[in-house]
């Protein structure tokens, strides 16, 4: 170990097309040679050091060089921002820069969360002949699967917040030039639009003219996004999920039962065990706590997890630094510390709040179990015979709100495990609950449902929830989904009938619950989850067209002809 280390700032990287970007670098302060560890942010390299998922003074003392770089167009370094555009090429570059670093031996290992995460998988993308290992943190493999888009909804919560939020260093070099009074304004303007976002800004229509992004008055990605809504070919450059078969580096992928990305992250671990290019790749891993994107501590919205939840003390053996140095210490310096004997998948189990190792995913010994709706808003695995519909009434001017979850928006919509009672209870939800459980189910999968609906709209959406049922009443959600109806059968879209049936397939991606003795299983369906995605108009125009709302009557069938089921993956204990 390092017994000081040295820092320097704005070291400049020249790109392929002559734009030059700059990093702080963490380092040894000795003539010995040591492997890169490299990170990639658009968030301020100045900000990102010191972190609950790398401290670049530990992993130096270590014997790591740390780079933290400034993405293109961000901060320090040049050229034009332009999210995720240009992180294929500059990672690629950067690698290569990493490598020839002096001190550095020619290893390379990036790490990071969100879209460092992706920046990882962009470089990886390119294949860097000196980048030997990655270790993506709550990042995405789709992005029309919960970056951009879910079930062809769009992800308004966290788009509009995210493209204000990194919207502040844009301003600052835009008008870097101009009078103190102008650029005053133009942050206050800014700053008004994200305070806005909760009373007015996520209900603003039309969505083709956004007003709290056109407002401020320069390009944005958001706007680019949602001018070709749930486009395969526009989201395929920044999605890994169109190429596992080129990844030749193994992963470390990191994830939370909460985060808004946590399905991304399994798929990108299963996938790169099977169709990674190189042995190496396919020699994949995936950790998933309990966590949220934004918090990865013991109390994960209203519950309280237990102190081996955290990141920063997981299961009582390592935090995610040191995870990450002994992934780096295999494949960058070559130490055989024993990591690849480990079961390649470890998981939290919620309700047992315990970790847990695996050896695959999903897990083999799955039995999927299909739940049925029943009448009385019953849910049984018994299917049912001849029993009346249920009904309910959206209206998209008055939409079922977004309450904890897989959440990521403004800071006043609160992620997490939280209490689903007040939302149940209006009446626009419908619930449906199992009998009070005499033994324990385990709940450890990815989770479906098979929904038979119709609607008067031509165009509408369905939203279904799964949720653990405490015995005093505490209705925790778990993870839940949306079908955007115009989507059910893929890319292409396609309009209802009125009031015809029609079974829709809602991807709840995927968790693991323990349903304690004494517990119940529900299922809540309803048709919105707002501003967590926008809402549907209901009137069947092209997205984003226009300012109309129209009321919808849903009508949920539960018979022998439509078995409504949502299919749970149980796990025999």
């Amino acid at each position: 170990m390092a017994t000081s280390i040295k820092v320097e700032f704005d070291v400049p990287a020249t790109m392929r097309d002559g734009t030059i970007l700059r990093a702080n670098i963490f380092r040894p302060a000795d003539d010995e040679f040591y492997p890169v560890a490299l990170a990639r942010t658009p968030y301020g390299k100045d900000f990102f050091s010191t972190s609950i998922f790398l401290d670049a003074v530990r992993m130096a003392k270590a014997g790591y060089i740390v780079a933290i770089q400034d993405v293109r167009g961000r901060f320090a370094s040049q050229g034009a921002w332009e999210p995720f555009v240009n992180e294929g090429v500059d990672g690629y570059d950067t690698v290569e820069w990493a490598a020839e670093l002096p001190g550095s031996n020619g290893n390379v290992g990036m790490w990071g969360m969100s879209y460092v995460g992706f920046t990882q998988w962009a470089a990886a993308m390119e294949t860097p002949p000196h980048l030997r290992a990655i270790m993506p943190s709550i990042t995405w493999a789709d992005s029309r699967d919960g970056v951009g888009w879910r079930g062809g909804a769009l992800e308004l919560g966290t788009m509009a917040s995210w493209h204000l939020g990194t919207s502040f260093d844009t301003l600052a070099k835009r008008l870097a030039n101009a009078p103190f009074a102008q650029q005053a304004q133009a942050v206050n303007n800014l700053v008004t639009e994200i305070d806005r976002l909760p009373s007015e800004g996520y209900w603003a229509l039309p969505l083709k003219d956004y007003a709290p992004v056109s407002r401020l008055g320069f390009p944005s990605a958001f706007m680019d996004a949602i001018a070709v809504p749930y486009d395969r070919e526009y989201n395929r450059p920044f999605s890994v999920a169109e190429y596992y078969d080129k990844i030749n580096v193994p992963a470390y992928n990191i994830g939370g039962w909460y985060d808004i990305f946590s399905q991304g992250t399994l798929d990108n671990f299963s996938n790169l065990r099977t169709a990674g290019s190189t042995p190496d790749a396919r020699q994949a891993r995936v950790l998933i706590g309990p966590w949220s994107h934004r918090n990865q501590s013991t109390v994960i919205g209203d519950l309280d997890f237990g102190f081996k939840a955290q990141m920063g003390w997981i299961n009582l053996q390592s935090d995610l630094t040191g995870l990450t140095q002994r992934w780096f210490d295999y494949w960058l310096k070559g130490i055989d510390n024993g990591i690849l004997n480990e079961p390649p998948v470890k998981i939290f189990v919620m309700g047992e709040n315990v970790w847990r190792d695996e050896q695959e995913w999903p897990l083999a010994r799955t039995r999927y179990t299909p739940y049925f709706l029943r009448a009385g808003g019953n849910l049984a695995t018994e299917a049912p015979l001849d029993e009346p519909a249920d009904q309910y009434t959206y209206d998209p001017a008055a939409p079922t709100p977004s309450f904890g979850g897989a959440l990521l928006a403004h800071a006043v919509y609160a992620d997490g495990a939280k209490d689903q009672r007040a939302v149940e209870q209006r009446e626009d939800v419908l619930t449906y609950t199992t009998e009070t459980l005499t033994q324990d189910v385990e709940v450890t999968g990815s989770i479906i449902v098979k929904l038979w609906a119709c609607s008067n709209a031509p165009d509408t959406d369905f939203v279904a929830r799964l949720v653990d049922v405490h015995p005093d009443g505490f209705a925790q959600n778990l993870t839940d989904g949306i079908i955007r109806t115009r989507y059910r059968n893929g890319d292409v879209p396609e309009l209802l009938q009125p009031d015809q049936p029609y079974e829709f397939t809602i991807d709840l991606w995927s968790t693991s619950n323990l349903f304690k003795a004494g517990h119940c299983i529900r299922l809540d369906i309803c048709s919105a989850s707002f501003p967590r995605w926008d809402r549907n108009p209901n009137t069947g125009a092209d997205f984003g067209a226009d300012d109309a709302l129209r009321v919808a009557q849903q009508t949920i069938l539960h018979d022998s002809a439509h078995p409504s089921r949502v299919i749970l993956p149980i796990i025999p204990r």
